[in-house]
């Protein structure tokens, strides 16, 4: 499976990386021929922890104005799930995700880098800047890779400004990089050493070290935007669960997986994104929404791949969820579609549907002009799930995709809503 949807929907140059030791032979390899450089990621209390989810990132309590009705179901092990050690797991995982994107939310409210911005790149991306244009080159480069690889994205991304245009692409590439680590074709050579290593090179680049043209772009992007590193290195995190993790308990540890490959994306990109100047929607609220679309994202990936992922020993599936079904792995890798699964997967995708709903609501408070990409992407994985269902939810053997004439037909309709009102200001409107 692709391990890391993106929000922004993302490895090394040619030269060695410092990152790895010459001890990580393959690895090291893999990452110096990759694809893409050479070429031209008590029932009281149970309310307050299920709506961590929606109430602590800004989405509303249930029962408050804008909020979810206290009798709007929570699509989570959750429901299933009594009070004890289950709730004790739900505080420290879903309460570690809100701590970060208050932490995000501040910086952007704040704005903590104006010195930072107005000074000049650091020394490393100065020199390589100095004799052959490096960082136009660099940037030019992510761009490309960001072409090659998220087309419909890429596109969106020329209505941007040039700077927030280039930092996108910057942080993209960082991303499909880090990916490619776990999920890339030298995966099985990739150790927890090398994920150590490749976050000793993430800090060394937010130092204003780079390693290579590419690092070059990201750290010469985060001297612009109030981008913080811990959603880069719970990113990382989320590469390292997938070296020594292959099930999942309960929603719970689903939940926290795919907020280290995914949801994270969302929270490095707002900042460049930005929030509309006219926008009423708090810093925190907007943070949530693309923490939401990072997962219902991934959360789609994993339903449109699970027969190649139980192939590879893989279930990316609650386990109590299954079980209350009347299911079990046996029956994944079987692959058999039954009425039970139909059942299973109808849940599965009623909740990837509802992260997809809580993240509209944030995109309409981005930027006019950066909304587009962000809208195409939404369209275009929430139409993943629609071709679920029209496979008969067939996830085993046929892989659902959306085809070219639909992406397509999506595009303009992404524009429209990119044109929007933001959300936060309709209620105002008479």
């Amino acid at each position: 499976m692709q391990q890391m949807a993106t929000t922004v929907t993302l490895l090394l140059g040619a030269a060695s990386s410092p990152g790895l030791a010459a001890g990580d032979g393959a690895a090291r390899d893999g990452f110096q021929r990759s694809r893409l450089l050479p070429k031209k990621r008590q029932q009281r209390q149970r309310w307050v922890l299920c709506s961590l989810t929606y109430g602590c990132l800004g989405l509303g309590e249930p029962g408050e104005a804008g909020g979810r009705s206290a009798a709007s179901p929570v699509y989570s092990s959750l429901t299933v799930s009594p009070g004890g050690d289950a709730a004790v797991a739900v505080v420290s995982s879903e309460q570690k995700v809100y701590d970060v994107v208050v932490k995000q939310a501040a910086l952007l409210k704040r704005q903590l880098r104006p010195q930072q911005q107005q000074a000049a790149p650091p020394a490393v991306a100065r020199e390589m800047d100095a004799p052959r244009g490096g960082l136009g080159e660099a940037y030019a480069r992510c761009g490309e890779i960001c072409e090659e690889y998220a087309k419909t994205f890429y596109l969106g991304t020329l209505l941007m400004t040039e700077e927030r245009r280039r930092a996108i692409w910057a942080i993209y590439v960082w991303c499909r990089r880090t990916d490619e680590l776990v999920d890339g074709p030298n995966a099985s050579h990739i150790t927890p050493q090398a994920l150590d290593r490749w976050e000793r090179r993430l800090e060394d680049l937010f130092a204003g070290r780079p390693y290579d043209m590419l690092d070059a772009a990201l750290s010469d992007t985060i001297t612009k935007f109030p981008i913080d590193i811990q959603p880069f290195k719970d990113m990382i995190d989320g590469m390292r669960t997938d070296l020594k993790k292959a099930r999942y308990k309960n929603f719970d540890e689903l939940y926290m997986y795919c907020y280290y490959v995914a949801g994270t994306v969302g929270l490095m990109s707002v900042p460049v994104m930005g929030i509309a100047p006219e926008s009423k929607a708090t810093a925190e609220s907007v943070y949530g929404a693309a923490l939401a679309l990072g997962l219902a994202n991934q959360l789609t990936n994993i339903l449109r791949d699970v027969g190649e992922d139980a192939r590879r020993g893989r279930i990316y599936l609650p386990q109590d969820e299954l079980a209350e079904a009347g299911l079990s792995d046996e029956d994944i890798f079987k692959g058999v579609v039954t009425d039970k699964w139909r059942k299973f997967m109808k849940r599965q995708i009623k909740r990837a549907r509802m992260f997809f709903e809580e993240a509209e609501r944030g995109v309409t408070e981005l930027r006019k002009e950066s909304r587009w990409p962000v809208w195409a992407s939404l369209l275009l994985y929430r139409q993943i799930l629609d071709e679920i269902e029209a496979n008969d939810y067939n996830n085993f053997t046929k892989r659902a995709y959306v085809g070219k004439a639909k992406k397509v037909l999506a595009l303009p309709v992404a524009y429209g809503r990119s044109l929007l009102l933001p959300y936060s200001l309709r209620n105002n409107q008479t």
